[in-house]
């Protein structure tokens, strides 16, 4: 990792407003990612102020809207928002969800390069996913109908969007948020 990608990845978190908790602990992931994007199609930043305002950035947004406990991240291929999700709250217990071999490997040297191996990293699609339904799914730039995701929610938990907005489906209301492009579902049965 070189000393002018970290930089420039400090830079562009402090210019973002983040603390110096959350800085140490995405530092390490957004210069591993910029690493691995050489090789494999992780993410179109190429840059290190695209790389935070892209991956980071959404994310800080809904850090409030989600409670403590489980959260499922649906096709995290490049880590955000899950992984960026669980390094800035490390309270939660993530599950990162990603069906290529490729991306589902980075997910787990992220994970344990940023001190987060509690991460649990699933290979597979979201409708193989065994565990137990979850109190936070997250979905990005992942079409999926709500109907198909109801599996997932745990009663009373919630589908969190990242860009836009889903279709209605019975069982869901939609909560408002405080940013246009961060869409909340909450399970009502």
């Amino acid at each position: 990792m070189s000393e002018s990608r970290s930089g420039g990845h400090l830079e562009a978190l402090r210019r973002l407003g983040v603390g110096a908790v959350a800085e140490k602990a995405l530092l390490p992931y957004l210069d591993l990612l910029a690493a691995w994007s050489r090789r494999v199609n992780l993410t179109g930043a190429r840059t290190a102020q695209e790389r935070v305002l892209t991956l980071v950035g959404p994310v800080l947004g809904i850090v409030p809207l989600v409670p403590e406990g489980t959260v499922l991240d649906l096709g995290s291929g490049n880590g955000s928002p899950g992984l960026v999700l669980a390094l800035l709250r490390p309270d939660l217990e993530v599950t990162l969800v990603e069906p290529r071999a490729r991306r589902a490997a980075f997910l787990r040297e992220a994970a344990r390069a940023t001190g987060r191996g509690d991460v649990e990293v699933f290979r597979g699609r979201h409708d193989a996913w065994p565990g137990p339904p979850a109190r936070t799914v997250l979905l990005r730039a992942l079409r999926l109908p709500l109907a198909e995701i109801a599996p997932l929610v745990a009663p009373g938990g919630a589908i969190i969007v990242l860009g836009r907005p889903l279709e209605p489906s019975p069982g869901f209301v939609a909560e408002p948020t405080p940013v246009s492009d961060r869409h909340l579902y909450r399970r009502s049965t």
